[in-house]
């Protein structure tokens, strides 16, 4: 068993980490740090309590800290609990900075120790049909994938932080998952061009982007998220020389994790069919349009791929090395928004 503490109960330590720990065999939430409440004790009868990260980190017993506290103070975390001989699981984005979380998989590294991003998202039920179409090729050549997480959420972000600049704003928040999936399905681009901006009232954060991802074969893709849209645009939009792909909506797993302790039914990321993603292609001459059942999510995969890598059973379920590749094209995005051009990308300097 691995006991497990948790750093942070706010949204991403409450919603995400805590249920999906609680669930998964040979895991244990042992302790979580809160500084002044008791809500995770509350939700979790028999964990211990921590004031501190300090505290946390001298318990001997706990070989997992989870770090689930704002992007400015996961570096300062994580190395924390790796001078402390302690696996870090980290929230994204691992670090504000790619220096930064080349730092960490160094360090990690020297030190025998793991530090896993958690980019939960691989386990989306409409990402995992994605990779499944492509896998089937059922597109044929495919010429353009966009992805897009939308929200209609016109006020500024209720938790202070996120309206601090200094934070990487929607950028790092969701940039940061729809840039790995793309990554994840086709490798490293030859250039990204992006627009970076803030449309809402008042100052704070970035809550706009569009970034392009350039390939040589003339493939690309383009990623968009924004906080102003009542009526979203497509999750997915795939388009090949068969045919195309339309899936709405957002994956349904952290709705539902807002609402549990842990996992219990077996029916968990499932999809009703009126929500699955639509296939449009042609067949022989004919145009054949069906819907695709949506494979369905499963963020628990991620906390299996990280007991089985602590047990030596495998490799980890995201590197350090996709955290710092994502990381990149996110500079790169933010520096071709100022710069107004295209930014040539350079691979060079990637952790182990």
């Amino acid at each position: 068993m691995i006991r497990v503490g948790l750093v942070g109960f706010g949204l991403a330590g409450r919603v995400f980490h805590a249920p999906l720990i609680s669930s998964v065999d040979g895991l244990e939430l042992a302790a979580v740090v809160e500084r002044s409440s008791n809500h995770a004790a509350e939700r979790y009868p028999g964990i211990t309590t921590y004031r501190s990260i300090e505290e946390l980190l001298a318990d001997t017993s706990i070989k997992l800290i989870v770090v689930a506290t704002p992007n400015d103070t996961h570096y300062q975390v994580a190395t924390q609990a790796l001078e402390a001989a302690k696996n870090v699981v980290v929230d994204k984005p691992a670090a504000v900075t790619s220096a930064e979380i080349a730092q960490l998989a160094e360090f990690a590294g020297g030190l025998g120790l793991q530090v896993i991003p958690f980019h939960n998202r691989r386990w989306d039920g409409d990402f995992r049909t994605v990779h499944a179409l492509l896998q089937e090729k059922l597109l044929g050549s495919l010429v353009h994938y966009e992805s897009n997480f939308d929200r209609w959420r016109p006020g500024s972000a209720t938790r202070a932080w996120k309206e601090d600049p200094d934070q990487g704003g929607i950028l790092l928040d969701l940039g940061t998952h729809i840039v790995d999936q793309a990554l994840t399905l086709f490798g490293l681009p030859e250039s990204v061009s992006a627009e970076v901006r803030r449309e809402r009232d008042g100052e704070g954060a970035n809550d706009t982007f569009t970034v392009r991802l350039h390939y040589y074969t003339g493939f690309s893709v383009t990623l968009g998220a924004n906080c102003l849209s009542s009526l979203p645009r497509p999750r997915f939009h795939l388009r090949g020389t068969r045919g195309n792909f339309w899936k709405w909506g957002l994956d349904p797993q952290e709705d539902a994790l807002g609402q549990i302790t842990s996992i219990a039914t077996t029916s968990w990321g499932r999809e009703p069919a009126d929500r699955w993603g639509t296939l449009r292609v042609d067949e022989d001459g004919n145009i054949v349009t069906r819907p695709i059942e949506t494979v369905p999510g499963d963020y628990r995969l991620f906390y299996e791929g990280v007991r089985d890598a602590l047990l030596g059973k495998g490799p980890a379920p995201v590197s350090a090395a996709d955290a710092w590749r994502a990381a990149r094209v996110l500079e790169w995005a933010a520096e071709s928004s100022k710069a107004h051009r295209d930014i040539e990308c350079d691979w060079s300097g990637a952790p182990e």
